[in-house]
């Protein structure tokens, strides 16, 4: 299938400056968020799961961005005049040992970030029913990711708009989509619902911090999908660009999140209004401490941010 749009060496190159303006925004958001995961915390007291999270994401990235650079040196300099068809050629060969190895970094970043977001959505509702259709459709992005993966390698006709290929990448940049939105979906519900409740009976006027910026999350996460599954319906080699540019936005919408909330000084009482509204201010006004089933996550000794329980960092 012929390829639209900007030439592939320069969509080579516009992906690697594109990405390491994003590389750069993950890298300073990636050290904010170890400062706040440590700061003043003693070594038993540091959220492990949210530092295990934050290095793969910056690990993922940096490979990434790596192999990218290594990828475009290879095209436009090394094997410039020496590969059959020159840069546009090379970039086109999916079959290329760089191609693979960054589809695999994709496909890993990928289900890390979408992961990340099913469990925050198991930790709200505190259900395994409810995140059984994500978990499935995670899956399904793994199984297709692990296949593209082996066809990108296995491919003769160096196009990832052919037909059999084409049909790997579609279905998994869809499946993604959805499992990002359907998560995303039952997150938000599920906190708008408990906002809903106690909005008539709650002292102080919330702007529903956590709503908004999981929110706007998702829809930094889901723009940049879209923007992909476009570029691949109209077979244009944009998609390469945007290929490129998913894999730092994961970071940086898992760091923006983590970093924003724990940042909000009126995190904690939001947080406890919002997951044990009625008990809350029950509990405030008896001075006695009845604990509900979502509320149970936060019973740690120090919770005075988002930071302090591996199952928050999951929630965030």
């Amino acid at each position: 299938m012929t390829s639209a749009g900007i030439p592939l060496d320069t969509a080579a190159i516009m992906s690697s400056v594109l990405e390491g303006i994003l590389y750069g925004f993950s890298v300073l958001m990636f050290v904010g968020t170890i400062w706040i995961i440590t700061y003043k915390r003693r070594i038993r007291n540091i959220n492990r799961p949210a530092v295990a999270v934050a290095t793969l994401l910056f690990l993922l990235s940096t490979a990434h961005m790596a192999v990218g650079i290594i990828r475009v040196e290879d095209g436009l300099v090394k094997q410039r005049d020496t590969y059959p068809g020159g840069p546009a050629a090379f970039f086109a060969d999916v079959a290329q040992e760089t191609f693979v190895v960054k589809d695999a970094i994709i496909i890993l970043q990928t289900l890390l970030g979408d992961g990340v977001v099913i469990y925050r959505c198991y930790v709200v509702w505190q259900t395994v029913w409810i995140i059984i259709i994500p978990c499935i459709m995670w899956c399904g992005i793994a199984a297709f990711g692990i296949f593209g993966v082996y066809r990108f390698s296995q491919a003769s006709n160096g196009s990832i708009f052919a037909n059999q290929t084409g049909h790997m990448v579609a279905t998994f940049m869809a499946l993604t989509l959805a499992t990002n939105l359907l998560s995303s979906g039952l997150l938000a519900y599920r906190i708008w619902m408990s906002e809903r409740k106690v909005s008539g009976i709650r002292a102080t006027k919330g702007k529903m911090p956590l709503l908004r910026v999981l929110v706007d999350a998702a829809i930094l996460y889901s723009a940049a999908l879209c923007s992909s599954i476009i570029c691949f319906g109209l077979s244009n080699n944009g998609l390469y660009v945007m290929a490129d540019l998913n894999v730092p936005i994961v970071s940086i919408t898992f760091y923006m999140v983590f970093i924003r909330l724990a940042s909000s000084q009126h995190s904690r009482d939001y947080i406890s209004t919002v997951l044990g509204p009625t008990r809350e201010i029950e509990r405030r006004n008896s001075q006695q401490y009845p604990m509900q089933s979502l509320h149970d996550i936060y019973k740690q000794n120090d919770t005075s941010s988002l930071a302090d329980t591996p199952k928050t960092l999951m929630l965030v």
